[in-house]
């Protein structure tokens, strides 16, 4: 895999954010990201732009008067004149409408930066040779690992018997904090498993899919999950319940 340099990786950074590259082209940033700290800086720059665009930008509502417009029935037309109306008027209505529907701008939900971050923070974990810090499978030797590495203490739970064996934990960085990263494997599928404290209120489990990778997300006792991996939807449920329940 070739490797690209920050003037390659800056041209590229906003359609990485958009989601608009290719799975490869994808990877190779991420990669220069997690190594480059100026370009992962100029990263986190433009992110922060976006989110704060989508957060506050104004919502217009299309008027009442064009939604009457578009739905209104057409009535019979007989001279030259109307029946171009009659042809042409669609669209118009559908140019206007397209505007109408640009000056809506959708905002996110509060969890989908740390969503994509996680993501992010997961396929460098899998690129390089940082996917722990501490390699166990033992609770009792990865949870006293991160004693003084934190403000808070993560629930670290082995389910080998279930099938998702713990590997280890490292620490890692998102949403402006330092966070707890678990990994645990299924077959040849690595899940990792970011905590990080939070004062919001509980938040119920949901699951999406961010560039091809399943998330599951939920808060709960003052600490956000976030569970990432290319594992299939229903066994990261069972997994998340597992963890949830352990928790």
């Amino acid at each position: 895999m070739n490797e690209l340099d920050c003037t390659a990786c800056q041209t590229l950074v906003h359609g990485y954010l958009d989601k608009e590259l290719d799975t490869v082209t994808t990877a190779r940033v991420a990669g220069h990201l997690a190594e480059c700290a100026e370009c992962a800086r100029l990263h986190d720059q433009a992110r922060l732009l976006k989110v704060s665009v989508k957060r506050h930008a104004p919502y217009y509502s299309a008027p009442a008067s064009l939604t009457a417009n578009l739905f209104a029935p057409v009535a019979p037309q007989t001279n030259a004149v109307e029946r171009w109306r009659k042809w042409f008027a669609p669209v118009f209505s559908a140019t206007a409408l397209a505007l109408a529907v640009m000056l809506y701008v959708v905002t996110p939900g509060s969890e989908q930066p740390l969503m994509d971050e996680a993501v992010s923070s997961h396929v460098r974990s899998l690129m390089g040779e940082h996917l722990n810090d501490v390699v166990s499978s033992d609770r009792h030797t990865v949870k006293p690992w991160f004693t003084g590495k934190l403000d808070f203490s993560p629930p670290v739970f082995d389910y080998s018997a279930q099938g998702f064996p713990l590997l280890g934990g490292r620490l890692d960085y998102l949403q402006h904090q330092t966070t707890a990263a678990l990994s645990y494997g299924r077959a040849r599928h690595i899940i990792n498993v970011f905590i990080l404290p939070t004062q919001e209120a509980d938040k119920p489990r949901q699951i999406q899919t961010v560039r091809g990778f399943n998330v599951v997300f939920w808060q709960e006792n003052h600490m956000r999950f976030v569970l990432v991996s290319d594992l299939e939807k229903s066994e990261l449920e069972v997994f998340s319940q597992l963890l949830k329940n352990g928790a």
